[in-house]
């Protein structure tokens, strides 16, 4: 054999192995360690990563009073103070000044069932680094929580007996996810479920423990405002798996346990500001 030949072979070899090891490694599913302002969601059956580029936006409009004070926002410095993030409560437009039918959605799986029918409020989530002045947190949390549903619900609990994207596992704080809000203000909700009158005053709790999925057109998308519609999950058979395996990983999933009256969605005027991709992906 000579020169020329011996080259030829080993070009052919050399490029053989290459496709075959990068085929191998187009199988092998990649997982990173998620980054300090990444969290996990699930979007078409798969597990998607977000990147988060903003801190949230909850909005609030001239015409609206979310205080409850009777005082229009427009005449309400007071109002502008601390963000008032509200579920059901929805502004017309996003935090770009687009129309609000337009806006990407981020489904926020809230576990509104106790796995174990707690009664015990002590396990009710304490306020993150103290709360906001009059927050309900941990043991009056709890009291409320049982009052309210007759159980100490996962999403509220220090100690989640099911496994959820916020908060992150990396740093699990009760109540916190990265450049998320640390409370909301669940007046309307409470008045919406039929457990509460009109609001006179906001009901500021922890962030409440929760997963996140979007639609199967967003799995990967670039950084975009996203509005947060809190999806109240009351099957603790829906709830997903932290793999993806079972439970709830999809849109369309969400839209038939809905459908059947397993699942509650509301709006809010709750934004995040982040990309999504694949969290499997092909290996270089």
């Amino acid at each position: 054999m000579n020169r020329l030949q011996l080259h030829r072979t080993s070009t052919f070899t050399m490029s053989l192995l290459f496709a075959i090891g990068f085929s191998l490694l187009a199988v092998i599913p990649v997982s990173a360690q998620l980054a300090a302002n990444q969290t996990k969601g699930f979007g078409n059956n798969q597990l998607v990563t977000f990147t988060y580029l903003q801190n949230f936006d909850c909005v609030d409009q001239p015409l609206l009073d979310l205080d409850f004070n009777g005082i229009k926002a427009q005449s309400d410095p007071n109002e502008m103070q601390t963000p008032i993030c509200q579920p059901v409560t929805e502004p017309t437009e996003d935090p770009t000044g687009g129309s609000i039918k337009h806006t990407a959605h981020l489904y926020v799986f809230v576990p509104m069932f106790s796995v174990d029918n707690d009664q015990n409020p002590n396990d009710a989530m304490p306020c993150p680094n103290g709360g906001r002045p009059g927050e309900l947190c941990g043991p009056a949390l709890g009291s409320a929580l049982i009052s309210l549903f007759g159980f100490v619900p996962e999403a509220w609990k220090t100690h989640s007996l099911v496994s959820t994207q916020c908060p992150d596992p990396n740093n699990p704080v009760p109540g916190t996810c990265t450049m998320h809000a640390s409370s909301v203000d669940l007046s309307v909700t409470l008045q919406a479920l039929g457990k509460a009158g009109s609001p006179t005053a906001p009901v500021f709790v922890p962030t409440p423990n929760h997963d996140h999925v979007i639609d199967n057109s967003r799995v990967n998308a670039l950084p975009i405002w996203w509005e947060v519609r809190p999806v109240l999950i009351l099957n603790a058979s829906d709830w997903p798996a932290a793999d993806g395996g079972s439970g709830i990983t999809s849109s369309k999933t969400m839209d038939d346990a809905e459908a059947a009256g397993r699942a509650i969605e509301v709006g809010s005027n709750f934004f995040l500001f982040f990309s999504s991709r694949l969290a499997t992906h092909v290996g270089h």
